[in-house]
C-alpha cells in the first residue's frame, strides 16, 4: 500500500511539473525564447517514458531507431517527421540512450 502511495505522489508531482512546464512554455514561445526547445525536448522524453521507452530518449531517437530496423509503425512515424523535417529521424538518432535499435522478426 505504501509503494502505491508513493507512486500516486511521483505521478502526481509530475503532473504538476508537465503542467506548469506547459505555462511557462507559452511565454516562452510567444518571445522566441530558445527555452521553449528544452521544455519540448522534456515533454517528449516524458511522453517517451510513458510509452515503455526511456526517459532520457525522444520519441525521434526510438523512431529512428525503429525505422532502421523496419518496424512499420516507426517507419510512418518518420516518414511523417522527414515531411516536416527532412532526415528529422536519423538526426535525431541517440546511440548512448534506450535501447539499442531492435530487430524487427
Amino acid at each position: 500500500m505504501r509503494r502505491r502511495l508513493v507512486l500516486l505522489g511521483l505521478w502526481l508531482a509530475a503532473t504538476l511539473a508537465a503542467l506548469l512546464a506547459l505555462l511557462w512554455g507559452l511565454p516562452a514561445a510567444l518571445v522566441g525564447s530558445p527555452r521553449t526547445v528544452r521544455i519540448a525536448v522534456g515533454g517528449d522524453q516524458m511522453l517517451n517514458a510513458a510509452w515503455g521507452g526511456s526517459e532520457d530518449e525522444t520519441i525521434s531517437s526510438r523512431a529512428g531507431k525503429g525505422a532502421r530496423a523496419g518496424i512499420w509503425h516507426w517507419c510512418l512515424l518518420c516518414r511523417l517527421l522527414d515531411w516536416l523535417d527532412p532526415g528529422h529521424c536519423q538526426k535525431s538518432i541517440e546511440t548512448d540512450e534506450g535501447r539499442p535499435a531492435p530487430v524487427d522478426k
